[in-house]
């Protein structure tokens, strides 16, 4: 058939596309359901893998309180802690599963035609050049032509509006005739994937970053400021005055489902996610909360560097002089510093005394006991925490005080100076 040389386009026209259902990650298990799953998963997998080494006694230079801090200053056992994350893990998951229920049916097909709808817009932006560069007194034809001539012909396009006469392709039109049409440069299809594939997706996790955090910041410093509310359901979180990983989702049911669930599902809806990047953002979300609980301070640990607000700077949330302060959670710390709720008095000393008062309470159980052999182990039914003591008390105090970080210098923990060393 004959080419219609009559047909004018304007732009490349879109690519026609077909819709099809997308094949599940774990098959027959639906991608909304493992997205639902991973979080649960990812919570107790990173939870055990701290709690190993808590009671192994591993990396223990790196721990922000000692083991007689853990015994002595939580008001909650551990039992008490799995069941009631439990609790709130079941709220989490039914809450996910009437989402579920209203989810559309996931498709791909589309994704060449989306790139193409990119490359439209950077072929429309391109014509505001030649004005731009008029207001700076730079003529775009002229300066096309010198650039054209030196072999640049895309940039000469580029320059003069979008213009490529040489970049064509041919296609059917609807009534079968066929045509020969405009095409978008490789530059162009580049840049669009690259806006589809990565830029849009990295903005989407932004933004429902910035969600997630304005949301926990302001409901989690409304807890702390209404007497009601702290003492109806967030003191409960607070029980934990030395936090370990498999706490991070210790508080109210109500709570647990005001701040948590509900956070992440607002972020997810308003960022409008795919259910593949809903894995991430809800996996991760939870991997950053248990860490930030984890009460370890290791200089290796990226997701302890990549923000200010890691373990060290929540530590200071749940001791009784900093709870008013910190209230950022669980990536950045941007609502603390313009809002002026930052930590930014002196801890070296208040740590000291938490751990001198701790290790006084051990000392004190331990003189208590039947055995008077010089060194006894005194075993906490209470925390299930094996404890080595010893009646002479100063020996004791500084290999236990020694269970300590010493590496919580400058702002990349989020505390002024160093915490303690012995």
């Amino acid at each position: 058939m004959a080419v219609n040389a009559s047909v004018a386009f304007d732009l490349p026209p879109l690519p026609s596309y077909t819709l099809t259902p997308r094949e599940h990650l774990l098959a027959p298990l639906p991608d909304n359901i493992l997205s639902l799953i991973l979080p649960v998963v990812a919570y107790w997998g990173l939870s055990m893998i701290y709690h190993y080494l808590d009671v192994n006694d591993y990396f223990v230079e790196y721990r922000l309180h000692t083991p007689a801090e853990v015994l002595k200053r939580n008001k909650v056992t551990r039992w008490e802690v799995v069941r009631d994350v439990v609790l709130q893990q079941v709220i989490q998951t039914v809450a996910g599963f009437a989402f579920v229920y209203f989810d559309a049916e996931e498709t791909i097909g589309r994704e060449e035609y989306d790139v193409a709808v990119w490359a439209q817009r950077l072929r429309i932006a391109q014509r505001a050049i030649p004005s731009l560069l008029a207001l700076v007194g730079v003529d775009a034809i002229s300066l096309g032509k010198s650039v054209s001539q030196s072999g640049y012909t895309l940039l000469a396009g580029a320059l003069v509006g979008g213009s490529y006469p040489g970049v064509t392709q041919s296609m059917i039109l609807d009534n079968g005739v066929k045509a020969v049409a405009p095409a978008f440069t490789s530059w162009e299809l580049a840049v669009a994937s690259f806006i589809y594939w990565y830029f849009v997706p990295t903005l989407q996790f932004m933004l429902a970053i910035s969600i997630v955090d304005t949301w926990q910041y302001f409901l989690h410093r409304a807890m702390h400021m209404n007497r009601w509310l702290y003492v109806t359901f967030h003191s409960r979180h607070h029980r934990l005055y030395v936090p370990y990983a498999f706490g991070a989702l210790y508080n109210h049911p109500f709570e647990g489902f005001l701040l948590d669930t509900a956070g992440t599902g607002v972020g997810f809806l308003v960022s409008g996610m795919t259910t593949r990047q809903a894995m991430w953002f809800f996996t991760m979300s939870t991997i950053k909360t248990v860490d930030d609980h984890c009460g370890y301070a290791f200089p290796w640990d990226p997701l302890q560097h990549f923000t200010s607000n890691n373990a060290a700077y929540h530590d200071i949330h749940h001791q009784s002089w900093g709870i008013k302060t910190n209230f950022s959670q669980p990536f950045f710390i941007f609502w603390d510093r313009l809002l002026g709720t930052q930590w930014t008095g002196e801890v070296k000393l208040r740590y000291e005394r938490a751990r001198e008062n701790a290790q006084k309470q051990v000392d004190q159980d331990a003189a208590q006991a039947p055995d008077t052999t010089p060194d006894v182990t005194v075993t906490e039914e209470r925390e299930h925490e094996r404890v080595v003591v010893s009646p002479e008390g100063p020996a004791t105090r500084t290999r236990l005080r020694r269970k300590t970080v010493d590496s919580l210098k400058g702002p990349s923990h989020g505390v002024p100076g160093s915490v303690l060393h012995n």
